[in-house]
C-alpha cells in the first residue's frame, strides 16, 4: 500500500482565493493551516499525487511539497546545511576576491562548479590560489559587513533543535567563516576548509584535505549513523548532491536546477523556517 501524502503549500503570502483553488484542484479532503506567521503554511490533506501540483504552487508563488502524513518533526535529529547561499545569502570567496577586485573572475569559476560544469575541488584550488597575498583581517570585512544570515535560518534551527535535532554546518567553504557561525548559531558541528595564512596573508593554499562533495557526503553518513533518526541536509549547489544521496530528506534552497531537480523538496519562495513545515 501507497503510504498516505499530503500536499504542503506555503509562501510569504497568498493570494485571495489561491489555497481553495489548490485544494479543489488537488482533491483534498482538508485544509489545515501549519504553524503561525510568516511564511503562511496549509497542509491538503489527502491531496492527489500528482506533479503537475508542484507546477501549479509555482505558477501560483508558493513553495509546494508532497509530504508523507506519518513523517514527525520529532523523528528528525540530523540537520545538515551548507554555508554559502544556504544558511547565509552570500558566496564567501566571491566578496573575499571582490577585496582583491577579481569577483568576476572567481564568481564564474564558483557559478560552473554549483552548475556542476567543473570539479569542485579543481575549481576551489584555482579560486582560492587567485587570492595569494591578501591580508587575514579583509575576511573580517566581509564577514561584519557583508555576511547575511538568510530569511529564516535562526528560526529553522530553533524549531529543529527544539524537536532534539543535531545541527551540522557541511561547507565546502572556510573555516574562517564556519566556525564564527556555529559559535553565533549554537550550531552543534562544523565542517570546512581552512585556509593557510603566514604572516597574516592568504598564501593561496587550502590546508589540509579538501572538503568536497564526497567528503560533505561521508560527513552526513557519519552523523546520521551516530545519532539515528531522520537526517536532513539543506543546500544550493551540485556540490551538495552526494549529501543529498545521504540523507533521508533534501531541501533544495533557491537551488540550481539541476540541484531541485533531484532534492525531495524545494523553496524557491520561502525562507529556510519553511522547512520546519514538511514535518508533523
Amino acid at each position: 500500500m501507497t503510504p498516505a501524502t499530503d500536499l504542503v503549500v506555503q509562501a510569504q503570502s497568498f493570494a485571495p482565493g489561491a489555497v481553495p483553488a489548490l485544494a479543489a484542484r488537488a482533491g483534498a479532503r482538508a485544509i489545515v493551516p501549519v504553524g503561525t506567521g510568516t511564511p503562511a503554511a496549509y497542509r491538503l490533506a489527502g491531496a492527489a499525487h500528482d506533479a503537475a501540483l508542484l507546477a501549479a504552487g509555482r505558477d501560483a508563488g508558493c513553495d509546494a511539497a508532497f509530504v508523507p502524513a506519518s513523517r514527525r518533526l520529532a523523528d528528525v535529529r540530523v540537520v545538515a546545511m551548507d554555508m554559502d547561499s544556504t544558511l547565509i545569502t552570500i558566496e564567501c570567496i566571491d566578496e573575499i576576491a571582490d577585496l582583491k577586485g577579481i569577483k568576476p573572475e572567481v564568481a564564474a569559476i564558483t557559478a560552473s562548479a554549483m552548475r556542476g560544469e567543473v570539479d569542485f575541488a579543481q575549481s576551489l584550488t584555482r579560486r582560492v590560489a587567485l587570492l595569494a597575498g591578501l591580508p587575514l583581517a579583509d575576511l573580517d570585512s566581509v564577514y561584519d559587513e557583508r555576511l547575511r544570515i538568510s530569511p529564516g535560518a535562526e528560526r529553522m534551527l530553533a524549531g529543529f533543535k527544539a524537536a532534539g535535532a543535531v545541527t551540522a554546518l557541511v561547507s565546502g567553504g572556510f573555516t574562517f567563516f564556519t566556525d564564527r557561525l556555529k559559535a553565533r548559531l549554537g550550531l552543534d558541528v562544523a565542517f570546512a576548509n581552512t585556509l593557510d595564512v603566514v604572516d597574516g596573508r592568504l598564501t593561496g593554499r587550502i590546508r589540509g584535505d579538501i572538503v568536497d562533495a564526497q567528503v560533505k557526503a561521508r560527513a552526513v553518513r557519519e552523523l546520521k549513523t551516530r545519532y539515528g533518526g531522520l537526517a536532513i541536509v539543506i543546500g544550493d549547489g551540485a556540490n551538495d548532491l552526494p549529501m543529498f544521496a545521504a540523507a533521508d530528506v533534501s531541501i533544495a534552497y533557491r537551488a540550481k536546477p539541476v540541484v531541485r531537480e533531484r532534492a525531495t523538496h524545494a523553496l524557491d519562495f520561502c525562507g529556510l523556517d519553511g522547512a520546519l513545515n514538511l514535518f508533523s
